[in-house]
C-alpha cells in the first residue's frame, strides 16, 4: 500500500470487516488499523476478532490516521463528518463506500476540495470473494486510485468505472447478493417441494449457482452460450428455461437492478 502509515475507519459495520479482515490477511499489520465505531457491541466484537483498536471518536481517528474509509449509512454521512472538515488537509484520502453519496456532496461535508476516491463493495467481501467498484473524486490522485485498488483487492476483485455509473453498479453487485441468496433459497424450497430434504436442497442450489458462476468467469464464454450447451433439444432443462421465461425471472432481476440503482440516487439527494 503505498506511503499509506494508519488506516482508519469511520464506521465499523460490516463492510468495514470484511476490509479489515482482508488487510490483516494480506500481511497489514493490524498496529497501522484504527476504528471509531459508536456501537460498544461492535467495538467489542472488532477489538476481541481481530485485534484492532477501536475508539469512539472520529476526531481522534481522522487526527491519527493518513488514509480514511469512510464505512457508515448514507444518511448518517453528516453526522459522522460533522466538525471533522478542519482536521482534513492535503495529506489525508478518503475512501468513502457510501451508496449515492457522490464526490462533490463529500467535498461539500469536508469544507472543500479533497483527495476522495469512491468505492462500491458487496458483502461476499467477508469471504475473499467481494467485487468491488472504484471511481476518482476530482482531486484525487493517480496514486490514490492504486492505493485504492490494493486496499479492495484483499476482499476480491476491483473494477475502474465513471463516477455517474457508480449508482448502476450499486444496483447490480452492491445490492446483487440479496438477489442471488433469493434465488438460492428459491431454488431450495423448489427442490423440497418435489421431495428433497431441506439441507441437501440448499447445498445443491448454493453449490450449483457457485459452479455456474466460475464457469462464466473461467471459460470467458457469454452466459447464453454456456445455458445452451445444457438445453438439450425436447430435453429437461429446456422446459424449465421456458418456466423460467414465461415467469418472467429475467425482466423481474432487471427491474430489481433498476429499482436499486434509482434508490441509490434518491440516497445522494
Amino acid at each position: 500500500m503505498e506511503k499509506i502509515d494508519k488506516i482508519g475507519f469511520i464506521g465499523g459495520g460490516n463492510m468495514a470487516e470484511a476490509i479489515i479482515k482482508g488487510l490483516i490477511g494480506g500481511a497489514f499489520p493490524t498496529a497501522r488499523l484504527l476504528v471509531a465505531e459508536p456501537s460498544d457491541e461492535r467495538r467489542r466484537l472488532l477489538e476481541d476478532r481481530y485485534g484492532v483498536r477501536v475508539i469512539s471518536d472520529n476526531r481522534e481517528l481522522v487526527g491519527a490516521c493518513d488514509l480514511l474509509v469512510l464505512a457508515v449509512k448514507p444518511q448518517a454521512r453528516e453526522a459522522a463528518l460533522a466538525g471533522l472538515a478542519e482536521l482534513f488537509s492535503d495529506d489525508k484520502l478518503l475512501i468513502s463506500i457510501l451508496a449515492g453519496v457522490d464526490t462533490l456532496e463529500l467535498e461539500r461535508l469536508l469544507g472543500g476540495p479533497r483527495r476522495i476516491i469512491r468505492a462500491m463493495p458487496n458483502t461476499p467481501a467477508l469471504v475473499g470473494a467481494g467485487a468491488t467498484a472504484l471511481c476518482s473524486g476530482r482531486h484525487a490522485r493517480a496514486a490514490d486510485l492504486r492505493t485504492a485498488q490494493h486496499l479492495f483487492e484483499t476482499t476480491g476483485i476491483v473494477q475502474l468505472v465513471e463516477e455517474g455509473q457508480m449508482d448502476a453498479v450499486t444496483g447490480l453487485s452492491g445490492s446483487g447478493p440479496a438477489y442471488v441468496f433469493t434465488i438460492i433459497e428459491a431454488l431450495a424450497d423448489g427442490g423440497v417441494l418435489q421431495g428433497l430434504p431441506r439441507h441437501t436442497a440448499v447445498m445443491l442450489a448454493t453449490q450449483t449457482l457457485l459452479g455456474a458462476a466460475r464457469m462464466v468467469k473461467e471459460s470467458g464464454e457469454h452466459p447464453a452460450v454456456l445455458r445452451d450447451k445444457v438445453c438439450s433439444p425436447g430435453g429437461t432443462t429446456i422446459a424449465a428455461v421456458q418456466a423460467l421465461e414465461e415467469g418472467g425471472l429475467r425482466a423481474t432481476l432487471m427491474e430489481a437492478v433498476a429499482r436499486a440503482t434509482e434508490r441509490s440516487r434518491e440516497l445522494g439527494g
